[in-house]
């Protein structure tokens, strides 16, 4: 029974990881693009699932040992203890190392991104309510890509991912990406990978 409920948890939890773009219940990040998402996802996955899983377990595991040992039928006389010293210096020191273990790798990954190399293509991003405008600036190109309605949507499009004109960068070459957003409107930039 371990053996089916690992295979099938492994292979419901990976099956999207596959993708170029978001899905419908998607788990996990998409596919990474340079070293620094790499490195991302691997302190996401090797460092930060396991301590979040030891930790849920844990408070679990602890629920639910108070409401068996504490409950009214096993103590009629509750304890009027109000301090334990070990067990509070406990409930501080174990959080503080728990968040110094993440700590140094994640500020590891920070100082990494703070290494920008030089572009080879710049690329402005507008975002302006319900559309975005780019521009070229080295080759004097600007145009405007607005999201392809719901009933529009060909078949495999996203939806409101989807747009009429898409921006097109070379592959495998430093990009820089300048966003800015005009008044009342606040947008993410979706960069579909393929």
């Amino acid at each position: 029974m371990k053996k089916f409920l690992y295979i099938f948890l492994t292979f419901f939890i990976t099956s999207s990881a596959f993708a170029n773009q978001p899905v419908d219940w998607q788990l996990g990040f998409q596919k990474a693009a340079s070293e620094t998402m790499r490195d991302i996802v691997n302190f996401h996955d090797k460092l930060l699932l396991p301590i979040i899983i030891a930790i849920s377990v844990f408070v679990l595991f602890l629920m639910v040992y108070a409401c068996i040992r504490f409950r009214a039928s096993a103590n009629p006389v509750p304890s009027k203890r109000t301090h334990n010293v070990a067990v509070e210096v406990l409930w501080t020191l174990i959080p503080c190392l728990i968040l110094i273990v993440m700590a140094v790798p994640s500020f590891k990954i920070l100082y990494k991104q703070d290494a920008i190399p030089k572009a080879d293509i710049t690329v402005k991003a507008i975002g302006y309510q319900w559309y975005w405008g780019y521009e070229y600036p080295d080759e004097n190109i600007f145009f405007d890509s607005y999201m392809i309605e719901t009933k529009d949507l060909k078949e495999n499009e996203p939806r409101l991912l989807a747009v009429d004109n898409e921006l097109v960068v070379p592959v495998n070459k430093v990009v820089k990406v300048m966003i800015t957003l005009m008044m009342f409107c606040m947008h993410g930039h979706f960069l579909h990978l393929e």
